[in-house]
């Protein structure tokens, strides 16, 4: 028995996960949760770590026959064989979500979104982390201010 690695169909990652538990087999999928804002409300909402992958325990033969769920695209292989992930850097992986629970990791000189307060919408650069504050810089107002990070929404990189 090893981990390996499935390629899913794109967003399926929960639904092939149910599948593949239904049938006794043993899977991680690493969730973590962000904060995301519709136009009424903000919500946290719990997303895969990796886009697409689950990992499962169980053998390079019955590996195999995974390909038949519905929702699984292929099998990742390294250096021509299926690649094997090992217990360590599973075990590394729910260490870091541990570690990372409901905080996304903003640092300095990352792009940010203010999300609600008297700044709502605006954007700014991080000087500074600290515990449960970011200085900002608003390019826009010439002015540096402090936010809560429970309020910082981190931009996405284009």
């Amino acid at each position: 028995m090893a981990w390996f690695v499935l390629y899913t169909a794109a967003r399926a990652e929960k639904r092939v996960e149910e599948r593949l538990v239904q049938m006794g087999i043993e899977t991680y999928l690493p969730i973590h949760r962000v904060k995301r804002r519709w136009s009424d409300r903000m919500k946290m909402v719990e997303l895969p770590l990796f886009s697409s992958y689950i990992f499962v325990n169980t053998t390079d033969h019955k590996l195999r026959e995974l390909l038949l769920i519905y929702g699984v695209s292929r099998i990742v292989y390294y250096l021509g064989r299926p690649a094997v992930v090992r217990d360590a850097e599973i075990d590394a992986i729910k260490e870091f979500l541990v570690l990372a629970e409901n905080r996304e990791i903003i640092s300095n000189g990352d792009e940010v979104e203010i999300l609600c307060g008297p700044f709502e919408s605006r954007s700014g650069k991080v000087i500074e982390v600290g515990e449960r504050f970011a200085k900002l810089y608003l390019e826009e107002l010439g002015a540096k201010i402090c936010v809560s990070l429970l309020e910082l929404n981190k931009k996405k990189q284009a």
